[in-house]
């Protein structure tokens, strides 16, 4: 089998897509089932130097960009060039693990769309239309949009001159969400019999939005979705802002691929309301993976201690307990719901002698450079301390300044840290931090991680430190809390997941009620939810030597048993399999 997978992210992993095509290629079980791997995508950039084209340790074969044009790429090449006037490059770069850091050697084709042949590629989007239902005109002024229809075409030509369809082997085209689905449209009108399409759900990003954007957020969509899908009613019908949205025409027309797959239960759920084809075609689950390292209690004693130590130095005062989130801190991770948890908790604590820090790691405006790190914490006192302009808070970060620092000033017992900043060591975050701290310190030495978010299709970095003995405080939209259930067996998760619910809708309400949901009425669900959640946390915190040493063991089970390595030989290759003989 060829798996191609049709990615923004082919040349470095910026996110969630990323991480699943690296934890899916260095698993034993997709290598030995999987002949090749293809990333294709756009390129993003043209001014990245030679070296950098496809990333660090990438080795170019073909480049119309760089001159780099030797035989027998530049026959293949340059017909497909020349017919759709874009530009390709060709090669071969590593894909590692995160956490393990397994590597995987994979090919990647990037188009240069920054061109292109607009009579040809006009035909392409009539047919998109009339074939699909995709209108191109309404949002071809999006690049976002625009940059993947113009790659279908070009891409999909330059895939068989590699030789994807020169043989026998069946040729599987995963279109990583509404960015790959044009490439595989393409697939379908070609017709190819050797080749299948398939859909790989991350997300419905027909809905996400949706719930971001109305006041009631998942309170009020997942009451919502099931009483109006008894109704016959479907995600348009009931939520017509979707009609506005570039990336829903093309999510509806998955429905063409030959398989879909979703990365957690209720991804499936919102695609049979989003069109009642899935209820037929069928949705295959194909959980992502999580990190399942072995670590020791000795060993996350010692980075729960570097913790420990950085939230001194930064308080003056060494706390009880480490909490984090680790995200990039958008809307829909919820973490004004953290911050609730934590308004609740510290009365508990504070009645225990007890005290906390809680740091949320994540960056809406990108990497600092260092020594703005070492300048800000130097002049200002950062990251307890913020000011609002580049370096500091920007391109969005300037809420979550005033939410932390509002939170601060009315409490004692728990402090929570805005880092927004990306990476974790002495370079990155200042001299402040111990200098033997990294980032896999995070993840082994905290004593809770929060991830409460209100749209979360799977959400790997909740769990991320489950195999360390943290408690993973986790919202129940998040898909990872599917895996778990499934795999947890009849122990449960209850020793090391504490499992929000902010679905809890007044009883007997309608559909038009729960739609105009105020921010008050969320609010008081809200605040009852964190209530229960730290009376919860505070209770599971492990205050004994024996209590952390059940919780690693069984956290590294229940990490096993959700590993990569797992998932890909227990869900994500039958269906791979399925995919690509039907």
């Amino acid at each position: 089998m060829i798996a191609v997978h049709v990615t923004h992210e082919a040349v470095e992993q910026m996110g969630g897509i990323g991480a699943v095509i690296a934890g899916l290629t260095t698993a034993k079980a997709y290598d030995e089932a999987v002949t090749r791997t293809v990333l294709l995508g756009p390129l993003l950039r043209t001014d990245q130097p030679v070296n950098r084209r496809l990333g660090e340790g990438g080795k170019i074969l073909y480049s119309s960009l760089d001159d780099i044009e030797p035989a027998p790429w530049n026959e293949r090449f340059r017909r497909i060039e020349r017919t759709y006037d874009v530009g390709i490059i060709y090669g071969t770069r590593e894909v590692t693990a995160a956490c393990s850091g397994d590597v995987a050697e994979v090919e990647v084709l990037l188009v240069d769309v920054f061109h292109a042949n607009r009579d040809r590629l006009n035909l392409f989007k009539s047919e998109l239309y009339a074939k699909f239902a995709v209108p191109s005109d309404r949002f071809e002024s999006t690049w976002e949009y625009e940059q993947y229809v113009r790659l279908a075409e070009p891409g999909f030509e330059a895939l068989k001159a590699i030789g994807c369809e020169a043989g026998d082997e069946p040729l599987v085209i995963l279109a990583h969400e509404y960015m790959g689905m044009p490439t595989a449209l393409k697939a379908v009108l070609t017709g190819e019999p050797n080749t299948r399409t398939v859909f790989y759900a991350h997300e419905v990003a027909s809905v996400r939005p949706i719930v971001e954007d109305r006041p009631g957020h998942d309170t009020m969509f997942y009451n919502v979705m099931p009483r109006a899908r008894e109704q016959g009613l479907r995600l348009e019908q009931v939520f017509p802002e979707a009609l506005i949205n570039f990336k829903h025409p093309l999510v509806k027309a998955a429905r063409y691929c030959d398989h879909v797959f979703a990365v957690g239960d209720r991804i499936g759920d919102e695609l049979r309301f989003l069109d009642p084809h899935f209820v037929t075609m069928g949705v295959d689950l194909v959980y992502n993976g999580i990190p399942d390292g072995r670590i020791t209690p000795d060993e996350r004693a010692e980075s729960n201690d570097r913790l420990l130590r950085y939230a001194e130095a930064l308080l003056e005062q060494r706390p009880t307990w480490v909490f984090s989130h680790v995200c990039r801190p958008v809307l829909s991770k919820g973490i004004w719901r953290d911050l609730a948890v934590l308004h609740e908790l510290e009365p508990l604590l504070a009645e225990r002698g007890e005290t906390a820090a809680y740091f949320m790691l994540g960056t809406l405006a990108g990497p600092r450079r260092g020594q703005d790190a070492r300048q800000m914490e130097r002049v200002y006192g950062w990251p307890v301390t913020h000011e609002r302009g580049y370096p500091d808070l920007c391109g969005g970060e300037e809420l979550l300044g005033e939410m932390f620092d509002a939170f601060n000033e009315d409490h004692t017992a728990v402090r929570a840290i805005l880092v927004n900043q990306w990476g974790w060591n002495r370079l990155a975050c200042g001299q402040r931090m111990p200098e033997e701290m990294d980032f896999a310190d995070l993840r082994r030495g905290v004593d809770a991680e929060f991830g409460l978010s209100v749209y979360e299709p799977f959400g790997i970095s909740q769990f991320e430190p489950l195999a360390s003995g943290a408690l993973c405080v986790t919202s129940n939209v998040c898909g990872c809390m599917g895996l778990a259930r499934r795999e947890a067996g009849d122990d449960g998760f209850a020793d090391n997941i504490i499992e929000g619910d902010f679905l809890r809708a007044p009883e007997g309400a309608t559909i038009e009620e729960l739609i105009a949901m105020p921010i008050t009425q969320r609010d008081a669900i809200e605040d009852d939810e964190a209530a229960r959640l730290a009376r919860l946390l505070d209770e599971k915190l492990a205050r004994d030597g024996a209590t952390i040493r059940g919780r690693i063991e069984r956290g590294q089970e229940l990490a096993r048993r959700m590993s990569w390595e797992h998932v890909v030989g227990d869900y994500i290759l039958p269906s791979l399999e399925r995919a690509s003989q039907t």
